[in-house]
Order: C-alpha cells, then sequence, then structure tokens
C-alpha cells in the first residue's frame, strides 16, 4: 500500500480518535445524560465531573489523555522506515494536533467538545520529557488545592509548560518548540470565557466534597 496513503489515513483516524468525545457518550450510555445541557455545557472531564460525578469524570479523563497519546503512537506502524527520525516526529506532531482538534471539534457530536486540556496531557506525555509532565502536574495540583479553580490552575500550567519545555529542559526540535508555545496560547484560548469570569470574579470553584 502507498506510504503517503497510509500517512494520510493516520491523520483521519487521529481527528476520528480525538472525537470521541468521552464525556458525552458516558454521559448518555451510563447516566442518561448529556454534560454539555448541564453545569459549564463543556464536555471535558471538570464539567463531568460536577454533573456526574468524581468516578465519571476520572474514566473520561484517562480516555481523553489517552485517545491522544495513543493518536501520537499510531506514527511507528504507520510510517514505518518512511520517514526519517526528525520528519517522524513532524507527523507525531501533526497527529497529536488532529486527535485535540478532534477533541475540541467532534464531528461525531455536532462540534461542541471539551477544551482540550486533557488531551494536551496525553500529547505533551508521547513527545515530552516525563519530568516536564511531573512538574507540570506537581504545578496544577498546587494551584488548583490552593485556589479551587481548574481554568486557572490549566491556564497557568500550560505556559509554564512552554518555559519548561524551551529555557529549563532546553528543547532543540524546532517544531516541538513551536507547539509548547502554541499549547501555551491554545489554552487561554479556549478559557477565555474564564479568564473573563476570573477577573469579574464569578469563576465558580470545584469542591472535591461533591458526589
Amino acid at each position: 500500500m502507498n506510504e503517503n496513503f497510509l500517512l494520510i489515513v493516520g491523520c483521519v483516524v487521529a481527528y476520528l480518535m480525538g472525537s470521541f468525545s468521552s464525556a458525552v457518550w458516558i454521559g448518555k450510555w451510563f447516566y442518561n445524560t448529556d454534560v454539555r445541557t448541564q453545569g459549564s455545557g463543556n464536555a471535558g472531564a471538570t464539567n463531568t465531573f460536577r454533573v456526574l460525578g468524581t468516578k465519571a469524570a476520572i474514566v473520561v479523563m484517562i480516555i481523553d489523555i489517552v485517545k491522544s497519546w495513543a493518536a501520537v503512537m499510531l506514527a511507528h506502524p504507520l510510517a514505518g522506515d518512511s520517514l526519517s527520525p526528525a520528519r517522524l516526529v513532524d507527523y507525531q506532531i501533526v497527529l497529536g494536533a488532529l486527535a485535540v482538534l478532534g477533541h475540541v471539534f467532534p464531528v461525531f457530536t455536532g462540534f461542541k467538545g471539551g477544551k482540550g486540556v486533557a488531551s494536551l496531557v496525553g500529547v505533551i506525555v508521547a513527545l515530552y520529557s516525563p519530568y516536564i509532565f511531573l512538574l507540570v502536574l506537581a504545578w496544577f495540583a498546587l494551584v488548583f488545592i490552593v485556589t479551587r479553580y481548574v481554568s486557572l490552575a490549566s491556564i497557568t500550567a500550560s505556559v509554564l509548560f512552554a518555559i519548561l519545555a524551551i529555557f529549563v529542559f532546553h528543547e532543540q526540535n524546532t517544531y516541538l518548540i513551536i507547539l509548547a508555545v502554541l499549547i501555551a496560547v491554545f489554552i487561554p484560548v479556549t478559557h477565555r470565557k474564564n479568564i473573563a469570569r476570573l477577573i469579574k470574579g464569578e469563576e465558580s470553584k470545584l469542591s472535591l466534597k461533591k458526589k
């Protein structure tokens, strides 16, 4: 089979994998609830927690992380030896970006998905040093514990990720540097309404005592 055709198929599959909106389907299949009609209306793990509870939110988060990680990993069996190591990383970035795009704009659920935080975590785990992930995770947990704002933790963690990748761990791949910068921009953009509420003091805090 033509190698270029396989690479294109990988792009389509990555987007479709990302389009599996776990928050929507788990809500409908097991709780007879569409999470997009309640809470913040977002099809992500945070709103799943608010609407359906802890167990459902954990499952949603794991699925969203794994699906984008798996999409990045598709590059190995599809590309084989047809791409150089550097080009393979480029292809992995494309697959990861398409998976996140699918999560935010899922074709299966009317292009109304989540904000892409968990999906981006899967991409980060697949492409960057695990130490970066652990440091960013620790920061996220610290900000959330202190403020109870998931949005603030997500936004600041995305910026910290870019700083760590570029200035602390000195990432050498140009496209991984660009991706880190784009993540630091993408997360705040998808949280722009949250930012407005944070400035006004109207953002909802997430209590771990819920459900």
